[in-house]
């Protein structure tokens, strides 16, 4: 979801008469004990019947068969998607196709279904308040891992080694070898303190490479947020080679975590 043009967009929009919009902000988040037993489809069931009904008592034959194109529209959206449910679904549209936005996303809101000339947007503001589209960037000493996430799902991830031969950032492709210093275990202190005396005498020079590539994606990707995690040396030093302010260092080596896992510990 590109949160910010749909905001934009959404926020302009007006309806009158009988071609209103429909807004739906539906839990389906399965650790969520209200929902147990798929809670989630009782909620759903009652929420379209309740404005089906309350229309077919109004005898507002027009109105109607505009909810019930968007009933089913709406129908095979949630129901095709069941398998693969994540914590919740947001749907804005009408019965025209004008408007039409659907998405399962990794956030929990809070059940809510609108038929009204506009689209409800608190909790889709509050969502793009506490979940804006960030750079998460992982730093080694040697190694960086650059999440692109938005409404709290990655969007992207790029790595990136340092090869210590040429002294030049590379993209990686493939699963992530093992360190660079790792060697024999006779030889492994050496190795070891072999490069950090060489991290040391460096390190300003190999951020100062990498820093404007993450600043490009930044600009590039409008990112709202940036923030950098990785041990206190490497990340401080990232973040006062790079021109992008940075929101927040969180002094933790996550670079092997799940990228599932590093959102929960930058977002909650």
């Amino acid at each position: 979801m590109d949160l910010n043009n749909q905001l934009k967009h959404l926020e302009h929009v007006r309806r009158e008469g009988a071609n209103k919009i429909f807004t739906m902000y539906l839990n389906t988040d399965p650790s969520d004990p209200d929902q147990q037993g798929g809670k989630w489809k009782i909620n759903f069931k009652n929420g379209m019947r309740n404005f089906e009904s309350y229309l077919q008592e109004d005898d507002n034959k027009e109105e109607l068969k505009n909810f019930q194109l968007v009933k089913r529209k709406v129908e095979k959206f949630v129901y095709g998607h069941e398998p693969d449910l994540l914590r919740s679904i947001i749907v804005f549209a009408t019965a025209d196709e004008e408007i039409w936005f659907a998405d399962r996303i990794q956030m929990r809101v809070e059940t809510s279904f609108t038929w009204q000339e506009t689209p409800e947007l608190d909790q889709l503001r509050n969502l793009k308040e506490h979940y804006p589209k960030a750079g998460i960037i992982l730093v080694q000493q040697n190694e960086i891992k650059v999440i692109e996430s938005d409404l709290n799902r990655v969007e992207d991830t790029t790595s990136f080694e340092l090869d210590l031969n040429t002294d030049n950032w590379r993209q990686k492709k493939g699963p992530r070898k093992g360190s660079a210093t790792t060697g024999a275990p006779g030889a492994s202190n050496y190795q070891q303190d072999k490069f950090e005396a060489r991290y040391q005498e460096n390190k300003h020079r190999w951020y100062k490479k990498i820093a404007p590539k993450i600043d490009k994606r930044a600009k590039d990707h409008n990112w709202e947020k940036i923030i950098v995690v990785g041990e206190a040396d490497p990340a401080i030093q990232l973040k006062e080679e790079m021109n992008k302010p940075v929101n927040d260092v969180i002094q933790k080596n996550m670079l092997d975590h799940d990228e599932s896992k590093v959102l929960q510990e930058v977002f909650g």
